[in-house]
């Protein structure tokens, strides 16, 4: 089966810029916290330091993203330049309606031809929503554990409920290897067609391909893109 078309409707160059934010801001994340929790020596200072950096980074990042969601228009779907409120993409949409079992049969390769659907799959939808959930879960502990902050009557209130220190200091680290997991969830659902879609997140490179009607729900033709692209 041909693909649908990858336009840059789909990611306006705003979310572009705060997904490189967010990709480096993990990295960054992930690796200092590996540093901080073995303790390596000669880097805890540092580490220290710009691991608390690019937490606060990736929450304000989140923030503005989710924000963003309520003014930016996006495509709501592959194979079509017309847009929508991004939030829209986000929530469920006619076309994810009864397709989760034949998403994860797509993806598990047990379906050879992926459902006519929203933007996002219903798998992607509940893995890209449980991320902001995820950033604030971390930023909270975070903070708890920062000794700045960890003697604030909102730090004090989880820390007495959690247990103490220790026990928000697993919580942080198990939700760091969710995050590792996800990172390769991520770049497996975004490229399970092909890598066009990196490509146009990454390099704004467009795809052609079939053409969708958001309305209709149904293939309208084909995009070459032939003038368009190099």
């Amino acid at each position: 089966m041909a693909h649908l078309a990858h336009y840059k409707e789909a990611h306006p160059l705003p979310f572009v810029i705060t997904h490189w934010i967010n990709l480096i801001a993990m990295i960054f994340l992930i690796i200092t916290g590996f540093l901080i929790h073995f303790a390596v020596p000669g880097s805890m200072s540092m580490a220290r330091g710009i691991h608390v950096f690019f937490g606060f980074v990736i929450f304000i990042n989140c923030v503005v993203r989710v924000i963003m969601s309520f003014f930016v228009k996006s495509a709501p779907t592959g194979g079509t330049r017309e847009t929508v409120k991004d939030y829209k993409t986000w929530l469920p949409q006619k076309d994810n309606r009864h397709q989760g079992g034949a998403w994860i049969k797509y993806y598990l390769f047990a379906k050879k031809d992926h459902p006519l659907s929203a933007k996002l799959g219903v798998p992607q939808k509940l893995s890209y929503l449980l991320i902001p959930i995820l950033i604030i879960i971390m930023f909270i502990t975070g903070l708890c554990l920062w000794p700045p902050t960890a003697t604030s009557g909102f730090c004090q209130f989880f820390l007495n409920a959690f247990g103490g220190a220790m026990s928000l200091r697993i919580i942080h680290y198990f939700f760091m290897y969710v995050f590792i997991i996800f990172i390769f969830i991520h770049v497996y659902l975004a490229n399970i067609e092909g890598t066009e879609p990196t490509k146009l997140m990454f390099f704004r490179k467009e795809h052609g391909g079939l053409v969708y009607d958001p309305e209709k729900h149904v293939i309208v033709g084909e995009d070459t893109l032939e003038g368009k692209q190099e």
